[in-house]
């Protein structure tokens, strides 16, 4: 890998933690110390913190644009911040932390590489730390970076560090977490962020840029099953491009070579690949998350919804799906309800729902099995029987084509964000 592969890699992560954890100040610090920020910016920040009489820069103002506007009734789901070092480029899902938006995390989360815990050094590991985990592992996000905040109103304590991490670590060992990290951190003063802080000898890893910047994602991706969800038939239909077909969308798992044998589903026929083409031109192969137009040697009736994959490698194909998924409605979960059904690119599929089997409490991880009442933020295991099948891998296998999301048909609002078992 070249010097200038490694410059435009990117990651995304996402922050999650209660209120007041210092998620924007972390945010704010990150960005003003990896230069992302304009002078003006700063000034306007720098101008408002005296005004409000506070010491120094509050620079979690930088992230406050989104809370006034949500004072001000706009629903904002995430917001995303962009920065960059020499040797990554970074997408930043800054999630609420009130319990309330617990469906935002699942917003941010769902895409990134790495989510960011916030606990608060003087409080520990709270309710929220435990929902955000579960989630955090509900979603299969690979890494996970355990900041304890706010260590410089516990005297950089070693022992406090050592007990918050004791407990969180006793608690992820029952979840499907594989790589944990912690780094004690003051987001407010900068300690362990960009700069190693003389406040915590005993500290020996990584600061949370260098962990960010180092961190191995290259794995993150599914590149053994072939996965093509089509998206978009794209047929150009001017003189040049005459006899033009190709089917337009983002590769979800595998690699895709010209000249590969393929199977349509859910026809069944097979096929081979005559080109790949890309924003930049023909390509030899795709992997993911690479959006390119495929072109198959023959002459297929193939749309939107319908998947390109291997002969000797397909998704299951099926009306009935085991979920487990986390609740955003304020109206609960009914069992025998029907919802409308988003997976993948398909986006004309119904559902009812079969049997609730269980619901999960987020403090001990126990199923609560007797026929519960599933509310808004809660995280349950369901059956669902879908209108037509859904050509799906579990989610532990692929993010993509094992995810979904449920929406009520009366109000189109996402109602659960579902991970496939």
């Amino acid at each position: 890998m070249d010097t200038k592969e490694i410059r435009t890699e990117l990651l995304r992560f996402t922050t999650a933690g209660s209120v007041d954890d210092g998620k924007s100040t972390l945010i704010g610090r990150l960005l003003y110390d990896s230069k992302a920020i304009f002078q003006d910016q700063y000034d306007q920040v720098k101008t408002t913190s005296e005004r409000r009489g506070e010491e120094g820069v509050n620079l979690a103002l930088l992230t406050d644009g989104l809370k006034s506007e949500r004072e001000q009734g706009i629903t904002i789901d995430v917001a995303y911040r962009y920065f960059s070092t020499p040797k990554r480029k970074f997408i930043i899902a800054d999630t609420p932390g009130h319990i309330q938006y617990t469906r935002n995390m699942v917003t941010g989360a769902s895409t990134a590489n790495v989510a960011l815990i916030l606990i608060d050094a003087r409080k520990g590991v709270v309710e929220q730390t435990r929902r955000h985990a579960i989630i955090a592992s509900l979603l299969q996000i690979p890494h996970l970076v355990v900041c304890i905040n706010k260590m410089d109103l516990v005297d950089f304590s070693q022992e406090v560090y050592d007990g918050i991490k004791e407990e969180f670590e006793s608690f992820a060992s029952k979840l499907e977490a594989k790589d944990i990290h912690f780094i004690p951190i003051s987001a407010l003063n900068g300690d362990n962020v960009v700069e190693r802080s003389k406040y915590t000898p005993w500290y020996e890893g990584p600061t949370l840029i260098y962990y960010l910047e180092n961190v191995h994602i290259g794995s993150d991706f599914n590149f053994i099953d072939a996965r093509f969800p089509v998206q978009y038939v794209v047929r150009p239909n001017t003189d040049e491009f005459h006899d033009f077909r190709g089917y337009g969308g983002r590769v979800a798992g595998g690699i895709f070579k010209v000249g590969d044998e393929v199977m349509l589903l859910p026809s069944g026929f097979t096929s081979k690949i005559k080109g790949i083409h890309s924003y930049d031109g023909p390509l030899k192969e795709a992997f993911p998350p690479m959006s390119v137009t495929l072109l198959l040697e023959d002459d297929l009736d193939l749309g939107r919804g319908d998947m390109i994959v291997r002969p000797q490698n397909q998704p299951k194909t099926s009306q009935d799906i085991d979920l487990m998924i986390c609740w955003f409605s304020k109206q609960p979960l009914k069992e025998r309800g029907k919802y409308a059904v988003m997976h993948s690119t398909q986006d004309e599929v119904r559902c009812i729902v079969k049997n609730i089997q269980y619901r999960m409490d987020i403090n001990t991880l126990h199923r609560e099995l007797d026929q519960p009442t599933i509310g808004m933020n809660d995280i349950a295991r369901i059956q669902i029987r879908t209108t037509k099948p859904l050509f799906a891998d579990p989610y532990r296998n692929n993010r993509l084509t094992g995810s979904l999301i449920l929406i009520d048909e009366n109000t189109n609002e996402t109602v659960g964000a579902g991970m496939i078992i």
